[in-house]
């Protein structure tokens, strides 16, 4: 492990010599996450697990209970009769985990289920876990020129580079990474870049932008011509996001189910993350065309869905991870759900009741 993050900080400290001594953040993290065979995502170490002696440095909502994918399955199975489509696509699959209980709880509902991940092996770890529906799923490296059918993307957004901008007595900088020795160091260089919203006051204060996040939007809009999105992660919309008191911004890393701030250590060794703003989101799918379906909580979106009726069912030793997805000071009020699609707008179930579109 000591090697490959010594390898990946070798070849960080090459990109900076060649720019000049200076990255911004966002390309650091690119690289931090996704060079090829050392950057975190990139690499073979073991990432998803619900506890910390697996080796796992995290646990999303699929490998904390199967009910995650079970009830999720319900609404894509709305989505798809909504939008006559049969067709699945997957950004960022992970473990598979979620893949596999959307699939056994279809069947024959779906004909094909492509996933997108950049990450060469976790397709190996999919590629196992998803054995028993060999014959209908697929792994793309581009997307196609038309997409018809349901997109699912479960904490794909976070995992995204941002960009960092630190406001020092009134003046607003983009913060990024310079050489220290063999390690790397912050750097604030004076920037035009400014969060999307003044943010009030004139404390000192820490936030990221989105760009590669929204563009990522703007080119699913480009390409998904029928059907409809479900994006579901940690965020905020735009006015809590930028609220005064969140002076330290949101980026954060994970590692053996522990948070730490530094992204600059240990590099290819932990996950470097930062909260989703749902309204960028939301205004980036609207200016390429799509519509925004909904927006509330996951505990809205998966009890209009049906999850405590499929909580009733469970023995009591399953009960307390199924339990996590829906309580507030768990997943529950933290992570969120967008849908977005083209053309005529419609509701989709889990936004019947809860639904918060007007706070983006």
């Amino acid at each position: 492990m000591t090697s490959l993050s010594a390898l990946l900080a070798q070849q960080i400290r090459a990109t900076l010599r060649a720019a000049g001594g200076w990255i911004g953040f966002d390309r650091f993290m690119r690289q931090a996450l996704y060079a090829p065979g050392l950057g975190y995502y990139a690499n073979d170490l073991r990432k998803f697990g619900a506890m910390p002696e697996s080796g796992s440095d995290f646990v999303t909502a699929p490998e904390l209970s199967p009910v995650f994918g079970a009830v999720l399955a319900g609404q894509v199975r709305e989505a798809l009769a909504a939008t006559q489509t049969d067709d699945i696509w997957e950004f960022g699959a992970g473990s598979g985990a979620l893949a596999a209980q959307v699939l056994g709880a279809l069947g024959d509902g779906v004909r094909r289920y492509t996933i997108v991940d950049v990450s060469s092996s976790l397709r190996l770890r999919q590629q196992r876990t998803l054995a028993p529906f060999a014959g209908k799923v697929r792994w793309a490296q581009r997307l196609p020129e038309r997409i018809e059918g349901v997109v699912l993307g479960n904490e794909v957004l976070d995992a995204m580079p941002v960009q960092l901008l630190q406001r020092t007595d009134g003046v607003w900088y983009e913060r990024g990474v310079v050489l220290q020795g063999d390690g790397f160091a912050w750097s604030d260089r004076p920037t035009d870049l400014r969060p999307p919203v003044q943010v009030p006051g004139d404390h000192d204060y820490l936030t990221e932008i989105h760009s590669q996040a929204e563009g990522f939007v703007r080119t699913l809009a480009r390409h998904l011509v029928r059907g409809a999105a479900f994006l579901i992660d940690y965020g905020f919309p735009e006015a809590e996001y930028y609220h005064p008191q969140r002076a330290q911004g949101t980026l954060v890393c994970h590692r053996a189910h522990q948070v730490d701030a530094d992204p600059l250590a240990d590099v290819g060794l932990k996950d470097i993350t930062a909260h989703v703003n749902f309204t960028g989101i939301a205004l980036a799918a609207q200016e390429a065309g799509l519509n925004v379906l909904g927006y509330t909580s996951q505990a809205h979106f998966l009890m209009n869905n049906g999850l405590l009726q499929k909580l009733e069912l469970l023995p009591p030793v399953d009960k307390a991870p199924a339990l996590k997805l829906m309580l507030e000071h768990e997943m529950g009020e933290l992570f969120k759900v967008l849908a977005l699609g083209p053309g005529p707008a419609w509701q989709p179930r889990g936004f019947a009741q809860g639904d918060r579109t007007h706070r983006l």
